[in-house]
This record gives structure tokens, C-alpha cells and sequence, in this order.
């Protein structure tokens, strides 16, 4: 399975372009692809207003992302959080 960041959906790409220096290596059947894979890093990721911990594989832009929008709203736009999530947390308050 390929890793997805699933705030910024960042995902590994090809890598190495044409240069003149490997133009001999360019049109080499035999020749294979690199990938350039997103920095990812395993956080827990803790959601006040649900009063759970999450823990995710995200990439550094994920990670910045939810230091701006804060980590309810930008898992909330990421689908993490769905809409059982707030329900439970809020029957779990009026308990």
C-alpha cells in the first residue's frame, strides 16, 4: 500500500530528471524510476474538543497544517474525524 498523507495528500513521486550529464543513461531500457517519498512522521495527534488521542502518519506539511488550522478542524477536513466522533463525545458530555 502506498503511504498517503491524509491531511495534505502528499504522496511518493518520481524522481531524477533528464540532465545532460546522464544523457547516455536517458534512453536506457534497463533503467529503473526512483522515488522520492514525503517526509513522514508517526504523531499523536491529541483532540481537546473530543478528548481522544489519534495517531497518524503524516507528512511535515500535515504536521504544519494542523499547528495552524488547529487538530479538530484539520482532521475534521481530512475525514478523520467523522460525524460519530462528535456524536459519542457529545453524548459522553451530557453523561
Amino acid at each position: 500500500m502506498a503511504k498517503v498523507c491524509p491531511i495534505s495528500g502528499k504522496k511518493s513521486a518520481p524522481a531524477g530528471k533528464y540532465s545532460n550529464r546522464t544523457r547516455a543513461t536517458q534512453f536506457n531500457p534497463t533503467r529503473t524510476k526512483r522515488r522520492q517519498s514525503p517526509n513522514f512522521q508517526k504523531k499523536r495527534v491529541f483532540v481537546p474538543e473530543l478528548d481522544k488521542t489519534f495517531t497518524l502518519t503524516i507528512s511535515t506539511t500535515g504536521i504544519k497544517t494542523i499547528e495552524k488550522k488547529g487538530a479538530f478542524r484539520a482532521l475534521r477536513d481530512a475525514g478523520i474525524i467523522t460525524d460519530n466522533h462528535i456524536a459519542r463525545a457529545a453524548k459522553k458530555q451530557a453523561a
